[in-house]
């Protein structure tokens, strides 16, 4: 494909994306690049285990690849990383591919760098290999010594990289020593039009219209730090009316435990792999985060986005789109205390929770699709115009 100017009009992109499907940031993120980019007509082929959590399959434009796993007796464990690269060749040449989008060094970059390889030596074009680093491969991976080489090469062998927050593009530079070279593109949420009211939600969850109701949505990860969330609830039992509803992406069980102890079993409510997320999210009063590592943090976002005012630690890449006293509160990893007293006032306060969650909108809306969507396109543009050594 000829690249002129970035910004002019050219025909449609291919371009390959590769995501885990399962509950989390980086996986709807990518879906939701893939599906905004599909709208406006590129040919979208997401690449993975099983379809994306959020993805639409019947969407034009959207196309899925499986990629099947083999389960030898040589290997000890299932390998993803060889058959991925194997379907990544395959896709390119099927659908002479522009771009190969990967979401997570490895094993995604490192398996398209493998599929390269492949495709150089059978003499097959091969994408421009883009990488977005969302934070677990550098937060946590990339400080074990076992895989901080691979990582560092698949980042610094791809044709572009980003990463979802100054706070990550910086970290990943302090951690891998690498110089500059990583592109910022934040995270978006384009929050869709809820298809209950929220009197009808509430009724469906039980709770009363008189009762604030606190919402949290996560994987459940141990970085989300669960029991500061609980803990935030305990020392609010004189507000019985205050609730917290956990739409969990991941396993609950390890923390039932905790609700029992601290006898906070009639003001939690757990819901697990919720897709309607925004019929939950209409039917709360505001965000509640406590997270210890976070390099965006879209579940706030998402909060944001329909109006809700939060109440979150400033981990991370958090203070970037979320500002204290101004859409929410932002607390020190750790402050129980401090965070259970603002949800108290928050609660007590009708209207400065309404005027906080106007303001949030309104932030949210700098973080819609359309803006994000099309830095990354400009950033496709500007690979496939200028990444020729690594190509």
């Amino acid at each position: 494909m000829k690249i002129s100017n970035p910004k002019s009009k050219i025909s449609n992109l291919a371009v390959g994306i590769v995501c885990y499907p399962s509950v989390g940031g980086s996986g709807i993120v990518a879906t939701q690049l893939g599906q905004e980019l599909a709208k406006l007509g590129h040919k979208i082929h997401f690449i993975s285990y099983d379809p994306p959590f959020r993805l639409k399959p019947d969407q034009k434009n959207i196309f899925f690849h499986k990629v099947t796993l083999n389960e030898y007796s040589l290997f000890k464990y299932p390998d993803y990383t060889l058959p991925l690269s194997v379907k990544m060749v395959e896709v390119a040449q099927k659908y002479k591919l522009d771009v190969l989008h990967v979401h997570y060094a490895v094993p995604h970059a490192t398996a398209g760098l493998l599929a390269k390889a492949i495709a150089n030596e059978q003499k097959i074009k091969f994408p421009h290999l883009v990488t977005t680093l969302h934070g677990t491969d550098i937060t946590l991976l990339a400080r074990d010594k076992n895989l901080m080489p691979v990582i560092k090469y698949s980042i610094e062998s791809s044709c572009g990289v980003t990463a979802v927050s100054d706070s990550l593009k910086k970290e990943t530079c302090d951690v891998l020593k690498m110089e500059n070279g990583i592109q910022v593109i934040h995270n978006f949420y384009n929050p869709k039009k809820a298809s209950k009211t929220r009197a009808g939600m509430r009724k469906e969850l039980g709770v009363k219209n008189d009762v604030f109701l606190a919402v949290h949505l996560s994987n459940l990860r141990p970085v989300k730090r669960i029991p500061d969330l609980l803990k935030i609830i305990s020392k609010l039992k004189k507000y019985p009316k205050i609730k917290l509803l956990i739409l969990a992406g991941g396993d609950f069980k390890p923390y039932e435990t905790l609700v029992k102890k601290l006898k906070i079993q009639n003001q939690t409510i757990i819901k697990k792999n919720v897709l309607d997320i925004e019929n939950y999210i209409i039917a709360a009063d505001a965000g509640l985060y406590t997270s210890e590592e976070e390099s965006f943090g879209l579940g706030i976002l998402e909060c944001m986005a329909y109006g809700k005012p939060v109440i979150s630690t400033n981990a991370g890449g958090i203070p970037e789109f979320m500002q204290n006293g101004k859409t929410g509160f932002l607390f020190k990893i750790g402050d129980v205390n401090g965070m259970a007293k603002k949800l108290a006032e928050l609660s007590q306060d009708e209207s400065l929770a309404l005027r906080l969650g106007r303001q949030a909108a309104a932030r949210a809306a700098e973080f819609s699709g359309a803006k994000i969507v099309q830095k990354y396109l400009n950033y496709y543009y500007k690979i496939m115009k200028e990444c020729k050594g690594k190509k």
